[in-house]
């Protein structure tokens, strides 16, 4: 877009196009710096306390030698981000979390914080106020077991015997998620053989355990329903008092499954499913069964974890994953907008580092529901070829698509597209809408096993997956009449709440969800005269805050949401609802100025936007994601759509995202 193209005169925010073009410009220098000589982008990827503190326990439990000066840092960060409360959250500002504090506190007591200094005093108290560690959740008795905190009998009984049932039996690995068969598979074995942590240090955390008759009885998950949730917890005691019977030749046969499972799938050094929490059991799994050091699987499985530390000279903290071809792929889309020669040699750049990624040969776990389906999708991470996901997939191929006639990049991408298109459409679910990484992934009542205490071992499709699988088919021509864009079309205003947004699964929330479809919506030909889409753009409108921005808190994920509560303005969420108002017809509204004007006003001298906030979902009221890269490629994307379709003089953009 020329400077010819552009006009002065400002719009009722009193922003003049000249003035979107210079934020625009800004922002598009700081991102091009950001690029990785390669061509990828990769953005720090932060959760909460739990997991740089584990990765200091799994150092001790494997007794490995001390790294003091990594300790520290480590110790500095969890200290920073210790909330007022005394204990540690599960996002930014967010309230207390029991789990996060036991894990931070033992964290910090094992690296040699002094129990009595004033910070752990208080951390102690919050935790002994909850109820003390034993009422923490089952992944953090898991944990206190294996440092001999708690008996194993206070953990829910997991047979690894499991691992030999029959496919069609109702507890399964291969009905739950990818995410919940990798943690589970490794901690079978380590339930089975009651591993027990080195702990050379021999500290202990008595003091985190309240006494019976003060702590409060331990309530039920509010997503449980009563009657599975009593069928299980019958289950769960026969089988407490039937497992040492099991024959020890079956316990091995289970033991060498989980093994086998384990390795076909140790991914190299992007390691087992790619995230922290399965990566780590591997390595715990390989140790408690006798592999030595530097056995070639342990050593691949232990030399995964570390590439997940962000290093400071004065903090340090380990990532749940890292996120390589997301945010590769949403960068390059960001630049496609924002048009020019740099950034679109910079987009070729990016989609020529995706393209080798994508997994072509590789008949991962989604397989199981869907075995006709050949591959062809991509992974979130670097390598994870058995785990590929919908949501990157689509966002890849409708950003190869669109640089394919806008760089003029031929054929080259052809068949790359067609591919990752045939692997999405072949794993859509029988309710028309797609999972994240699995078909029909819908097995409900396996959240009331005592062991899902976190309501997350399903990946059911959702709203905004689905938007995104339908962007990518309507903007390969896909017609909306289509048998499967009509059941797809069909599980989307299904999804509609009745205040018209849509849930965010995978970002916070509801303006996550509606940005996603209303782009599909859009995408799909619908305009904003549509129904389901004039109420969703009304309820972005009746929620922007007085500042011009939007805003909204992890605490909307809570079971008894009721509807939309003001949150501070954040930089990513504002960019989700101005992309969704002008994917619904929305560019001309004086809303959408006001918020053009937020962002340009929250620019920082980087030429990009701070925030501390969590908008990226891991598992709803359970774990959340800071992407450090929302607020630096979303906010570009917004303010380049603006200025296309300001000065196109068009109302609506004509891509899927």
């Amino acid at each position: 877009m020329t400077e010819a193209l552009l006009h002065p005169s400002a719009d009722e925010a009193g922003i003049t196009l000249d003035e979107a073009e210079a934020g625009l410009r800004r922002a598009t220098e700081a991102l091009l710096g950001l690029q990785r000589e390669d061509g990828h982008w990769v953005f720090e990827l932060e959760a909460d306390a739990t997991i740089p503190a584990e990765y200091v326990l799994l150092r001790h439990h494997l007794g490995e030698p001390d790294d003091l000066a990594l300790e520290r840092r480590i110790g500095a960060y969890l200290r920073r981000i210790q909330g007022a409360h005394g204990g540690w959250p599960l996002f930014h500002g967010g309230d207390f979390d029991l789990s996060a504090s036991v894990k931070a506190y033992f964290c910090l007591k094992m690296t040699g914080d002094d129990p009595e200094a004033p910070h752990m005093r208080r951390a102690r108290a919050a935790i002994l106020a909850a109820g003390g560690a034993g009422r923490a959740n089952v992944f953090t008795r898991i944990l206190l077991a294996l440092y001999g905190e708690l008996p194993w009998r206070r953990v829910p009984t997991i047979p690894v015997e499991m691992m030999l049932l029959p496919r069609w039996f109702p507890v399964h690995v291969s009905k739950m998620s990818y995410w919940a068969r990798t943690v589970l598979v490794p901690l079978l074995v380590l339930h089975a053989v009651r591993a027990r942590a080195r702990n050379p240090r021999g500290v202990r955390i008595p003091e985190l355990f309240a006494p019976p008759r003060r702590a409060p009885r331990r309530k039920a998950p509010s997503h449980r329903k009563p009657g599975w949730a009593a069928f299980f917890n019958t289950l769960d005691v026969l089988l407490k008092l039937f497992e040492p019977c099991w024959p020890k030749a079956l316990r091995r046969r289970a033991i060498a499954r989980c093994v086998q499972f384990v390795t076909e799938r140790l991914n190299g050094e992007d390691g087992l499913g790619a995230i922290y929490p399965a990566m780590a059991n591997a390595v715990m799994m390989y140790d408690a069964l006798g592999y030595p050091p530097e056995h070639p699987d342990r050593a691949i499985a232990r030399r995964s974890v570390e590439k997940l530390l962000v290093l400071r000279e004065d903090e340090a903290y380990c990532q749940p994953c890292v996120s390589p071809v997301w945010d590769t792929a949403l960068v390059c889309h960001a630049l496609l907008e924002v048009g020019g020669e740099r950034a679109g040699a910079a987009a070729a750049r990016g989609l020529g580092w995706l393209k080798p990624l994508q997994e072509l040969e590789l008949k991962g776990d989604w397989a199981t529901r869907r075995p006709e389906v050949r591959p062809g999708g991509w992974a979130f991470q670097y390598r994870n070829a058995h785990y590929p996901d919908l949501d990157d997939t689509a966002v890849v191929v409708m950003a190869m698509d669109r640089a394919r006639d806008q760089l003029r990049l031929g054929r080259d991408y052809d068949e790359a597209i067609a591919r990752g298109a045939e692997w999405t459409a072949g794993l859509q679910s029988r309710n028309g809408g797609w999972g994240a990484f699995d078909a029909d992934n819908t097995q409900h009542y396996l959240n009331n096993i005592p062991f899902a205490d976190h309501g997350a071992l399903l990946d059911p499709p959702t709203a905004d997956v689905s938007a995104r699988c339908i962007s990518m088919l309507a903007q390969l021509g896909e017609a909306p009449d289509s048998p499967r864009m009509r059941a797809a079309l069909a599980y989307l205003e299904r999804e509609q709440e009745a205040d018209g947004s849509w849930f965010g699964r995978w970002g916070v929330n509801y303006i996550y969800g509606t940005w996603s479809a209303l782009c599909a919506l859009n995408a799909a030909g619908f305009d904003g005269a549509t129904p389901c889409i004039r109420r969703a753009a009304d309820w972005l409108l009746a929620i922007q805050n007085p500042d011009g921005g939007w805003g909204e808190g992890c605490e909307s994920y809570r079971l008894d949401y009721s509807g939309y509560e003001p949150a501070p303005s954040t930089a990513s969420q504002t960019a989700w609802a101005l992309l969704g108002l002008m994917a619904a017809g929305e560019v001309d509204h004086p809303a959408v100025a006001r918020g053009i004007a937020w962002l340009l006003r929250m620019q920082d001298e980087t030429g990009l936007w701070p925030q501390e906030a969590y908008t990226g979902g891991g598992f709803p009221r359970v774990f959340y994601l800071r992407y450090h890269g929302y607020p630096k490629f979303f906010p570009l994307w917004a303010l380049a759509r603006y200025r296309n379709l300001r000065c196109a003089n068009h109302t609506r953009p004509v891509h899927g995202m």
